[in-house]
């Protein structure tokens, strides 16, 4: 059996789609699409016409590719840029009617419980009580468990993307005073829920997403080429020093540093100041970086629990008006 996995973010369009023999999603092809919704999209505002049309595009393009492929239509998800817009249901109707893929939004908590099982699958029961960062273009979720779903999540609006848009879109490289402020803003309202990564006292944590990966290069860790297996440490000391490196560079130059990739240069800076604020606050030296995040988590889902819990998931997207989505239910195991 074949299974994929769509996923709309902030600045592509991905797809997975794996062989699900076994219960374990082992990926046979993956493919991507550049949408760049956050440099077109500000915070909370609606997706224009013609980015609407790209993204018809892409998804539409993807639902061939996975068909090629020898999997049934993909379990397709939109995140924070779409979830925040005010017309999504529109978008959500329009990218139905015109490509046959049911896309839907989910909830940040319950992107960060699926990234959570992911992770937790991947770094294995060893790893004990697990706390998990995940930096988005729009949102930063973070999870904390002591087995495969999660018994705390949070979804915060303090993605990469939008911190840029509000800090450093007008300054390119940005004055140290605008860097404090972005601090200072991740600080406030991440200091709940660090006190609570605190308190629960995580044996394991590891660091999800392309902006982590890409962080995670930049402070030494192994490239992608050597393969998902290898050891990938991110500690907060080199993040922090890393920091220093990128503010001092316009995007441009930041793209030729080890792991930065252009389309995410000018973002790369936001996201090591979330990633070094989160890391001090709760406390924490060092995280793993985990290639395994919520895609994997969508597929892990749908093989363990079956095809209805994303029915569950993807009810109000047949209703004329999509509304949000029923939340998964979390269970300790």
């Amino acid at each position: 059996m074949r299974i994929s996995v769509l996923d709309v973010g902030s600045n592509t369009v991905r797809l997975v789609v794996a062989d699900a023999a076994g219960g374990v999603p082992l990926p046979v092809h993956t493919a991507k699409w550049r949408l760049r919704l956050s440099e077109q999209v500000r915070p909370g505002a609606p997706i224009p016409d013609e980015a609407l049309e790209r993204l018809v595009r892409a998804v539409a393009a993807a639902s061939r590719t996975a068909e090629r492929w020898g999997a049934a239509g993909p379990l397709a998800f939109a995140t924070a840029v779409v979830r925040a817009a005010p017309n999504r249901s529109e978008v959500l109707r329009t990218v139905r009617a015109r490509t046959g893929v049911a896309l839907c939004t989910l909830p940040g908590e319950v992107e960060a419980e699926l990234t959570f099982l992911g992770a937790r699958r991947w770094m294995g029961w060893r790893s004990g009580p697990l706390a998990l960062l995940d930096i988005g273009g729009g949102s930063f979720e973070v999870a904390f468990g002591r087995g495969r779903l999660p018994d705390y999540v949070a979804s915060l609006p303090l993605g990469a993307g939008r911190l840029t848009h509000d800090f450093f879109a007008d300054h390119d490289p940005p004055p140290p005073e605008l860097v404090r402020a972005a601090r200072r803003r991740i600080r406030h309202q991440l200091r709940d829920v660090a006190a609570r990564i605190r308190w629960e006292g995580p044996r394991t944590a590891v660091a999800t997403s392309r902006t982590f990966q890409q962080l995670g290069r930049l402070c030494g860790a192994p490239p992608g080429r050597h393969g998902p297996f290898m050891d990938r440490t991110l500690r907060r000391r080199d993040l922090g020093e890393a920091i220093d490196t990128l503010a001092a560079l316009p995007a441009a130059e930041r793209a030729r540093l080890p792991g930065i990739s252009a389309p995410r240069a000018a973002q790369s800076l936001a996201g090591a100041v979330i990633g070094h604020t989160a890391m001090k606050l709760t406390g924490l030296r060092t995280v793993t970086v985990c290639p395994w995040a919520i895609r994997e988590g969508v597929m892990l889902r749908h093989l363990e629990d079956g095809p209805s819990w994303w029915a569950e998931v993807t009810r109000p997207a047949d209703e004329a008006a999509p509304v949000e989505p029923v939340p998964l239910r979390l269970a300790k195991h």
